[in-house]
């Protein structure tokens, strides 16, 4: 369920009309419901409810700093996957006690500000990893508090760039070998191994893959045991889907029961990593039609492009359009193109969409996650505003770059002046 609905004809966004906010902040621009963001939220991490658990929201999802503050309120935690994020998720006040790192290729710098402000652990995914993180800690006299990612070979029936639990995937470490890994890390002065850390992919519409992992997972803890190495924490990452147009994704409760079960009476606290699944269907992404072209096939010229939603470019994945106000001209085939000097810049090929005339406000849907984020100033284009809708009000959380933004940082050297 999201709060974005009709009212007289107009797409409101909980109770203020969209089309308010365009003639205040202009076009395009990301929006976000506070009210979806705070019940998708809940829903997911009351799924888990009576078991030891921390949710880290995936901060790659969905990064600005008031969409983690308001998690951070709700008692969520971080999974991040750089130094950036690190210091969004700080600022935004999330607990670093909360907080846990994974991906592929940590720097040092990245590692020793991890270690210097208290994280909750490191999800390690090669030795190389390890002994970065061993001489990081040494230098500053610390403890790292470590889990390895390992990498189960379960196929998790997603798009092929969104897949990390095969054993072709570059993520992790493959489950056969992770014992010798660990037993290496229980020798090293300045690692405290505390958890198993196993994330498959995203955007999975079935529970399946997930109870595969499990009981894979089950396993290599009880040979961990074997070897005298108890875990605290198991992490089972996040990667469950939503509905873009005709997916039929497991509702939280049903995941979480199907994870409860598979789980058994395991004694260890479950870290859960969602993203997606909690701010892909709280946001859209308000654009306004430029001009529409008429030929071969239908296009409808946009002010956002790929640069603004990698997603249909990157993925050909399916962004419902919808009029941000209805009218009476019903719907065509066409696509809707951005203005990107790419022919790969496309918002939906070959899809139902409104018929729209210029100067006219289209709403791609299911944009919260995975939009903003992956956003870039290719073809030198400023990035888009954020804002988040509280009720009856709403809030700008980033501006509008300018053209002064796009060069700031840049230098002409002294031999060409």
């Amino acid at each position: 369920m999201d709060h974005f609905h009709y009212l007289d004809r107009v797409l409101q966004a909980e109770e203020v009309p969209v089309p308010e906010i365009a003639a205040a902040v202009g076009t395009p621009f990301y929006l976000y419901s506070t009210a979806t963001l705070r019940r998708h939220f809940t829903a997911f991490d009351q799924a888990f409810a009576g078991l030891d658990h921390l949710t880290c929201f995936a901060v790659k999802s969905c990064s600005n700093i008031a969409v983690l503050r308001l998690f951070a309120q709700l008692g969520g935690g971080a999974d991040i996957v750089s130094g950036g994020e690190l210091y969004r998720a700080l600022t935004a006040g999330v607990d670093p006690a909360r907080i846990v790192y994974s991906g592929v290729g940590k720097t040092k710098p990245e590692i020793r500000y991890a270690l210097e402000s208290g994280i909750l652990m490191f999800n390690l995914e090669s030795e190389q990893e390890l002994v970065a993180v061993q001489e990081c800690a040494a230098e500053l006299k610390l403890t790292a508090r470590v889990s390895f990612r390992v990498n189960p070979d379960v196929d998790p029936q997603t798009h092929a760039y969104i897949s990390t639990g095969l054993a072709k995937n570059k993520f992790g470490i493959a489950i056969a070998e992770a014992g010798r890994v660990y037993r290496a890390a229980r020798d090293l002065a300045n690692i405290e191994i505390v958890g198993v850390s196993c994330h498959i992919g995203s955007q999975l519409t079935q529970v399946s893959p997930f109870i595969d992992t499990v009981a894979k997972l089950k396993d290599f803890l009880a040979r961990l045991a074997g070897d005298g190495i108890e875990i605290k924490y198991l992490d089972i990452g996040g990667g469950l889907g939503i509905r873009y147009h005709q997916e039929e994704p497991p509702l939280p409760a049903e995941y979480g029961a199907a994870i409860r079960e598979a789980l058994g009476d395991l004694a260890c606290t479950l870290i859960l990593e969602p993203g997606r699944v909690i701010v892909g269907n709280a946001g859209i992404l308000v654009t306004k039609v430029l001009f529409t072209k008429s030929g071969q096939k239908k296009f409808i010229v946009v002010d956002a492009g790929m640069n603004d939603l990698a997603r249909p470019s990157l993925y050909d994945a399916h962004h419902g359009i919808i009029p941000v106000v209805k009218g009476e001209a019903g719907t065509e085939v066409a696509d809707v193109v951005g203005p990107i000097c790419e022919t790969g810049d496309f918002l939906a090929r070959g899809q139902e969409v409104p018929v729209a005339v210029p100067g006219e406000l289209l709403a791609v849907q299911s944009a919260g996650a995975y939009g903003f984020t992956m956003s870039s100033n290719y073809n030198s284009r400023p990035r888009v505003a954020e804002v988040l809708v509280n009720g009856r009000e709403f809030h700008l959380i980033r501006r509008r770059e300018t053209y002064e933004d796009l060069i700031r940082g840049e230098a002409i050297p002294d031999f060409l002046k």
